[in-house]
């Protein structure tokens, strides 16, 4: 690791950045102050409200109100924050010069001339760490937005490399599902449903958006298919619990968890083994989780493991940046999965 890895991962370059700040600071202002000693703990004072102003604007108030919208909000929070710790750091700063002066030193008298001195660069000098920090998030999202594309061009490309001709396959199938004995509807319908998968794949997922009702719909097909194979020892369920109706997600998004559940699933004899799949849609919250047992002494694809996985990730911290949290837990019996997007950013994709 060299040294330019161990200031990143620290943020000891922010520390460096501030260490330079108070150093210039400090040598420009030192002679309007009576003493050194005076000087450096009003250089301080100024350095740490104005990184305190930062830092909370940058990591709380822009992501927190202004990129989801709610601009009244965030400019009522943003001057407020700056006013009244411009008004602490005058009255720090009158206190620590108050030894210096016959007369008290009050906060409020001459206060539109200190106000100028103070209040004015901190709203300045913040708006520009708020403005160097949005020209960052866009030059990310358009970075983002070009390894998408990228993606979804190479993903294309794979896709029609290996896609038989559609037309071909959905009439073979038709042509099987005739040939299907009309008593037999176990199979019939197990057919149906196989269609129905080639039929989301194929066309369906070509959108960057799907209903989260197909999606599902598409989960529970496969989920039935794969149950076939299992004999009664195994239990499948998948519950669904909110309105889905008018959101969206991206196509195919989900299904690398559950395909991962039975991969890895248990195969014990002498109790029930089981896949259980959860979508609930709570407040601003789209909740998507997976449990399945497994075995006591195998290493289930320990941290992310497969390639689906790792695409998966992938495709979250690119469509859904800092909109989603994922939670792995891989314990002695049970493997766990829970992925919780923002119901408000899923909405967002109807626009």
């Amino acid at each position: 690791m060299d040294y330019r890895e161990i200031l990143l991962k620290y943020k000891l370059h922010h520390l460096l950045v501030w260490l330079l700040f108070f150093a210039g600071w400090f040598y420009f202002r030192n002679p309007n102050y009576p003493n050194a000693t005076v000087a450096v703990q009003i250089t301080a004072v100024k350095v740490s409200i104005l990184a305190i102003l930062v830092y909370f604007t940058n990591y709380l108030l822009i992501p927190v109100f202004l990129n989801r919208k709610k601009y009244l909000v965030f400019a009522i929070v943003y001057l407020s924050s700056i006013i009244g710790l411009g008004i602490i750091k005058i009255a720090m700063i009158m206190h620590l010069l108050q030894p210096f002066f016959a007369i008290p030193l009050r906060v409020f008298d001459n206060f539109k001339a200190r106000a100028y001195d103070n209040i004015i660069p901190l709203f300045l000098l913040v708006s520009t760490g708020a403005a160097a920090k949005m020209v960052q998030q866009y030059i990310i999202s358009q970075k983002n937005l070009a390894a998408i594309s990228r993606e979804k061009t190479e993903t294309e490309l794979q896709y029609l490399r290996g896609q038989l001709n559609p037309h071909f396959l959905f009439n073979s199938l038709n042509a099987v599902y005739f040939l299907i004995d009309k008593t037999n509807a176990a199979a019939r319908d197990t057919l149906l449903r196989f269609s129905d998968l080639l039929r989301y794949q194929l066309y369906d997922c070509s959108a960057d958006k799907i209903d989260i009702a197909k999606e599902l719909v598409f989960l529970s097909d496969y989920m039935h298919l794969h149950e076939i194979r299992l004999n009664q020892n195994y239990e499948v369920e998948l519950k669904k619990e909110g309105d889905f109706s008018g959101l969206q997600i991206t196509p195919l998004l989900l299904i690398p968890f559950v395909e991962n559940a039975f991969k890895h699933v248990s195969h014990h004899s002498d109790q029930k083994n089981f896949i259980r799949v959860a979508v609930r849609l709570t407040g601003k919250s789209l909740h998507f989780s997976v449990f399945n047992s497994k075995e006591e002494s195998s290493v289930a694809f320990p941290g992310w493991g497969g390639i689906g996985l790792a695409n998966v990730r992938r495709r979250l911290d690119l469509l859904y940046p800092e909109k989603y949290t994922l939670e792995i837990k891989n314990e002695e019996q049970l493997y766990a999965v829970t992925l919780v997007l923002q119901a408000d950013e899923i909405s967002e994709s109807l626009s």
